[in-house]
């Protein structure tokens, strides 16, 4: 789980740094330099620590005294491209320590944060006090801290290196993801790039709807075995493979796949040597999960898991004490609803009916939507303030399903006028086989970060991102509305493929 979830790091796993900026040495020795508190915080302590091959400056900041956030930057010894990239977090992580050193490498001054929060991403013992969500440390998490990374990043590299930075990036995926769209619809001007991928846009829904498999099991007394599960998975995409003109064991499309697990009722299928047999009511079960979850009145609520992806973690099913099959939940919905709705941390999310579902449903957007939601499709100011941002999402995505994007990105179309438009500063990419940030069956971006920094510095805007999967694969993503389609030739070279 900590492998998917946190994911922050990714980004700088698959980028390259384009040609540098003017270069500038830094000041001798490694030492803390004064900052400006941001508005509303007060300054505790500015710390500097020499590593091999940069200085690590760490401030130490509160808002009520009560709350205590790192900001760390990291600053190179020497090649400093006069560039800034933040880093996001993952899960209930606000940020990625571990990716400072890499970025620190690649030219970048860098810098992230922990808002005062946890650093493990599954830990929420933060959130609640005496009964009551902690909403200081909640403003943190959601959208105050990384807009102060921002002004901090800022204030301290410029006084290091006795000039101001040239650019600003934001990297991020899944709750960094968030985190950057956080930034383009909050504070437009902290960044001239924003590279935010497998967004957890729509907090206060995805956070609810990824706990529908959970529910739906449960109420339904019904828990398909991992085979069972596995046998779905497998038919849908011998079912929806060929669709996209090529049979390459992956789904395009998942969400224009029509495959009906009723048919495969009755089958038989072989796990560590049992024998199961597909019933009516799995077929059901799997049914819902891939619809997504709906209200009272058959109303959808939000995406379902795509046709295709892997089931483990959203719907993944697991022995008992006695030994019967349970389904735990997904551990960021389960924590969500603990924590910030139910407010108790050991509640019980398997007990829900569906109507209680519903109410929490509605009870986050409506006790959350205003703090954490980044659901705001309005980005005109960061438009005008000239900001450029990249997405991609894995059409595979097994922990935030795609169609979340992909509705975020519809609403932001119909405000701001159409694809075309939206598309001269925010470009969506969907990666075909790819999971949640990486991993899977498809090619993933190779150098989206610097294909953002050629869109930001030299106006040359991706008219696909290149992408490349372990076997060696290659294909070009295409920006929304666009799709890549077979053309023809070797299904495993990009040159086979064209944005249509």
């Amino acid at each position: 789980m900590k492998r998917l979830l946190l994911a922050a790091a990714v980004p700088l796993l698959l980028t390259t740094v384009t040609q540098p900026a003017a270069s500038a040495a830094p000041p001798a020795p490694c030492a803390a330099v004064a900052v400006p508190a941001p508005p509303g915080a007060k300054i505790e302590s500015v710390q500097a620590a020499p590593q091999p091959s940069y200085c690590l400056i760490t401030v130490t900041l509160t808002h009520t005294g009560r709350d205590h956030v790192k900001v760390a930057v990291a600053l190179p010894d020497t090649g400093w491209t006069g560039r800034l990239q933040a880093l996001g977090g993952s899960a209930y992580a606000a940020g990625n320590f571990d990716g400072l050193a890499s970025a620190a490498k690649d030219g970048y001054a860098a810098v992230t944060t922990d808002a005062g929060v946890s650093l493990d991403g599954l830990d929420t013992s933060w959130a609640v006090k005496d009964g009551q969500v902690d909403r200081t440390l909640l403003t943190n998490f959601a959208t105050r801290s990384v807009h102060e990374e921002a002004v901090l990043g800022k204030a301290v590299t410029q006084r290091y290196y006795q000039r101001p930075i040239s650019y600003s990036y934001w990297t991020g995926c899944s709750t960094g993801g968030r985190q950057g769209y956080s930034e383009a619809q909050n504070y437009p001007k902290d960044f001239d790039g924003i590279l935010a991928n497998a967004p957890a846009v729509d907090w206060t829904q995805f956070a609810v709807a990824t706990l529908w498999p959970q529910i739906v099991m449960n109420q339904s007394h019904d828990f398909p075995s991992t085979c069972v599960l596995s046998a779905f998975r497998t038919a849908a995409v011998q079912a929806c493979d060929a669709k996209d003109g090529v049979t390459n064991g992956i789904v395009d499309r998942p969400d224009e796949c029509s495959y009906d697990p009723r048919s495969l009722v009755g089958t038989k299928v072989v796990c560590d040597g049992h024998e199961f047999t597909v019933t009516a009511a799995d077929a059901e079960v799997m049914r819902k999960i891939w619809a997504g979850p709906t209200d009272e009145r058959g109303r959808k609520l939000w995406a379902g898991l795509p046709k295709g992806a892997d089931f483990t973690w959203l719907a993944g099913t697991q022995p008992g004490p006695d030994g019967t099959l349970t389904a735990p939940g997904f551990p960021v919905a389960v924590k969500w609803v603990q924590s910030f709705l139910e407010k108790q941390p050991a509640f019980d999310t398997s007990k829900l009916t569906y109507g209680q579902y519903t109410d929490l449903f509605r009870q986050s957007v409506r006790e959350y939507d205003a703090v954490i939601g980044t659901s705001d499709p309005d980005l005109s100011a960061f438009r005008r303030a000239g900001g450029k941002l990249i997405t991609f999402v894995g059409a595979n995505d097994q922990l935030i399903p795609p169609g979340g994007t992909l509705s975020y990105r519809s609403q932001v179309e119909r405000t701001m006028g159409g694809a075309q438009r939206v598309n001269d500063f925010y470009r969506l990419f969907l990666a075909p086989g790819v999971e949640h940030c990486f991993g899977g069956g498809g090619p993933e971006p190779t150098n989206a970060l610097g294909q953002l920094v050629d869109w930001v510095e030299h106006g040359t805007a991706p008219a696909t991102l290149t992408a490349a999967s372990a076997d060696g694969k290659t294909r070009d993503l295409c920006p929304v509305p666009r799709v890549s389609r077979y053309t023809g030739g070797d299904p495993g070279t990009a040159s086979s493929y064209r944005c249509r």
